[in-house]
């Protein structure tokens, strides 16, 4: 590794860890998420039971609560504590209108999200973060998900590359997740620029804000010098396991994580098996550079 790959790394994991009263939190990876106990979903959280969940939020970016035996009511609740709740797109044809049903059916060709992304990024102001309930998992193993540290991903980045992308923008369309897949009725597609790097709203470090399934181009550069910059950047991110952590999925696991900086991919390595959750995500705000 080079210098400035190690120094980045060492600023992660020598950083002093935080005392938690309320909560036990134990880290997955010295770099991206962690498991929290000590919760019960199914009542009303104290406020100072909040606050600590909210520090570890931001400290881990990815949360992973189980055994939350949770109603729908309950999962609504806790997610409203972080911010107002996000309508799914297009509407469900019924129930509550901020819960999207994640169903993959007995022999499925392919599930949404079977590729790094954060969710939506082609929207004016991305979600702040999702909340997803599994209920149902493939009988044996299969359907982790992974989560990658975006402002790692930035930091292991060279000094001069990373000011180059300082400067520059990218075009996100939410029609190239469709492929050549009809658009669902009643779904709104949005077309935004944002920079290639912002800083996150609450902390103010900077992460690397350029996914493959709405990143169009970079229109501060020629066509094939955008693909290239774009999938240079894009293998960063999926390449080095360094920047990831692996969730196992169990019945009544909720797992809260950071959209504005973490990326997830779903593993698709349980057909022709199913799988059921319910995905509540919390409006953000503008991203900035």
């Amino acid at each position: 590794m080079e210098q400035y790959e190690l120094d980045a790394i060492e600023r992660l994991v020598t950083r002093p860890a935080r005392g938690y009263r309320t909560i036990e939190v134990a880290p997955l990876t010295q770099v991206i998420g962690a498991e929290v106990s000590g919760v019960d979903l199914t009542k009303e959280l104290p406020d100072d039971q909040l606050a600590e969940i909210k520090a570890a939020f931001l400290d881990h970016h990815v949360l992973v609560l189980r055994d939350q035996d949770i109603s729908r009511e309950d999962h609504l609740r806790f997610a409203s504590h972080f911010g107002e709740l996000r309508p799914v797109n297009p509407p469900p044809p019924e129930g509550d209108p901020h819960i999207l049903e994640i169903v993959t059916t007995p022999g499925a060709e392919d599930v949404a999200g079977n590729a790094w992304h954060a969710d939506g990024t082609a929207d004016l102001e991305p979600s702040l973060g999702s909340m997803l309930h599994i209920l149902e998992t493939p009988e044996g193993t299969g359907g982790d998900t992974l989560f990658a540290n975006m402002h790692l991903a930035y930091d292991l980045l060279s000094p001069t590359m990373r000011d180059l992308l300082d400067g520059l923008t990218s075009v996100h369309d939410g029609r190239l997740a469709f492929g050549d897949r009809p658009i669902p009725k009643g779904h709104i597609t949005a077309r935004n620029e944002h920079p290639v790097v912002v800083r996150h709203p609450e902390t103010g470090r900077k992460l690397l804000y350029v996914n493959p399934i709405y990143t169009q181009r970079i229109p501060q550069l020629s066509a094939p010098e955008s693909r290239a910059l774009l999938d240079m950047l894009y293998q960063t991110v999926s390449g080095r396991p360094l920047l990831q952590c692996r969730v196992r999925w169990e019945p009544n696991t909720l797992v809260f994580w950071d959209n504005r900086c973490v990326q997830h991919h779903v593993s698709y390595d349980y057909y022709p098996l199913a799988r059921y959750g319910r995905r509540i995500a919390i409006n953000g705000g503008p991203l900035k550079g």
